[in-house]
């Protein structure tokens, strides 16, 4: 604040002395006693003054930004978005009753002394005040970035276009003004001088515009591009995956409120990333990607697919010999090797039902070799399972063919489901096959539409009528060795 004003004050002096002809510019020397006592005694009193009502006004935004851990005052949050406007206030104010005060002074010597010194002190003033508001409002970024943590729109600051207008305004328009004024002036004759006399004021205000223009471009740019920069480094981070990156919010701006919208933005893509895993995970990644691309609409559609019916044999009785939280825990290793399994062989696990599992070779989305993969899948399951649950007995029966593949349920509450006849047969095949030697059992029409490589894995055996059915159902046997629980 102090280096703003001692900046518009040199710059009010420099003009009062080079920005106007030789015959009217001040010097020292020139400058009456009165003019001398009532700048000294002014300066004097304009500094506690703004000094009291800079510290008036800025403590209480310190100590909440100090203490806001402990303490939430919403008078210092909204006064620390308003304080790099409000000291900008005070030092318009000072500037404005001590441009006053001096041109009235000088206005019973001379009016045009007054004219002079009441333009020079409302440029200085606008100097000043555009300078103290940048200054405060870049010291104070740590707090207006804290204050706006929670509420990004509740400060309000110059947009960019107006930071440019601004500065356009202090570093263009206020020099050609002055420059048009002085031509006109002389024109007028107000000012004795010749066109030559004119020279020196207007080299003057042109370097003096070059000089503001430099420091307004730095400016400028400096307050663009840092959070431009800090946004193009956060959206590679998202780019790369990263979405826990955040950007801080520097002010009420235009920049600003890009900075708040790109924090919520990827807010809203880590929720989403989230539920989006969490739907996966509930209803397999293959699914879940379909519904996102095409939609979740009820019905289903015709698909030629491989089905495996996955059992624990006698989990009745297990619930009842072992404590619940053993149960839970064999459950879990069970579903897991089930999961880890289907999905080495490209299907995914539909159900979980109990201590069952129901899994779907061929849909949502086309596979080659859909029954081949559910055979396979089968072969490995039976030893994985034994090798990793030891005595726990299991049954799995395989199926495959035509099935309807959808969403049912209502618009309130939807699951993605295969129904048909595949799925039946398969579950009927489970209960056989926990009282075969290798507890896995398969149908003939799946491995009639297995390749060949699979196929060589299973023999056909005998016809059997499964509950429910009314038709005939080939048994298949896989070449493994029996179960010895």
């Amino acid at each position: 604040m102090l280096r703003a004003n001692v900046v518009g004050a040199l710059f009010t002096f420099a003009f009062l002395r080079f920005g106007m002809p030789l015959e009217d510019s001040y010097s020292l020397d020139e400058i009456t006693a009165l003019n001398q006592v009532i700048f000294a005694i002014y300066l004097v009193v304009a500094m506690l003054v703004g000094g009291f009502l800079s510290i008036q006004l800025s403590l209480p935004v310190l100590i909440w930004h100090r203490r806001r851990t402990r303490l939430d005052n919403a008078n210092a949050r909204r006064r620390a978005l308003k304080l790099p406007y409000v000291l900008s206030v005070v030092n318009l104010g000072l500037w404005t009753v001590g441009g006053v005060l001096f041109t009235m002074v000088n206005f019973s010597v001379s009016h045009k002394n007054a004219f002079i010194v009441a333009m020079a002190s409302a440029v200085g003033a606008l100097v000043t005040c555009v300078l103290s508001y940048l200054q405060a409002e870049k010291v104070l970024r740590p707090i207006t970035v804290a204050a706006m943590a929670n509420e990004p729109d509740a400060a309000v600051a110059p947009s960019v276009t107006a930071r440019i207008a601004v500065f356009w305004v202090v570093s263009v328009v206020a020099p050609l003004a002055v420059i048009i004024g002085l031509i006109i002036l002389q024109r007028l004759g107000w000012i004795e001088t010749d066109p030559e006399g004119l020279q020196r004021p207007i080299l003057w205000m042109s370097g003096a515009a070059l000089a503001f223009s430099v420091i307004a471009i730095v400016r400028v740019v400096a307050a663009i591009n840092d959070p431009i920069k800090q946004l193009r480094k956060a959206q590679s981070e998202v780019s790369a995956g990263n979405l826990n990156v955040a950007v801080k919010i520097y002010d009420g701006s235009d920049l600003g409120l890009l900075q708040a919208g790109f924090n919520d933005m990827v807010s809203d893509l880590r929720e989403r990333q989230e539920l989006r895993n969490l739907f996966g995970r509930y209803v397999g990644e293959d699914v879940a990607r379909r519904a996102i691309e095409t939609g979740t609409e009820l019905g289903g559609e015709e698909r030629y697919v491989g089905v495996l019916f996955v059992d624990i044999v006698g989990s009745t009785r297990l619930a009842v010999n072992r404590p619940p939280r053993e149960v839970v825990n064999l459950l879990n290793e069970f579903f897991r090797v089930v999961v880890a399994v289907v999905g080495r062989h490209g299907g995914f696990v539909n159900k979980f039902q109990g201590d069952a599992a129901l899994a779907i070779f061929g849909a949502p989305l086309d596979l080659d070799d859909f029954a081949g993969r559910a055979l396979a899948s089968a072969r490995e399951l039976r030893t994985e399972l034994y090798r990793t649950l030891g005595d726990t007995d299991i049954g799995i029966g395989v199926s495959a063919g035509k099935a309807i593949a959808g969403h049912i349920g209502s618009e309130q509450r939807l699951e993605y489901t295969v129904i048909g006849d595949p799925v039946n047969e398969a579950a009927r095949l489970t209960e056989l096959a926990k009282d075969e030697p290798t507890r896995v059992l398969g149908s003939a029409r799946a491995v009639f539409l297995a390749s060949q490589t699979e196929a060589e894995h299973w023999d056909i055996g005998e016809g059997v009528e499964l509950r429910g059915r009314g038709i005939e159902t080939l048994l298949a046997r896989p070449l493994l060795e029996p179960v010895d629980i």
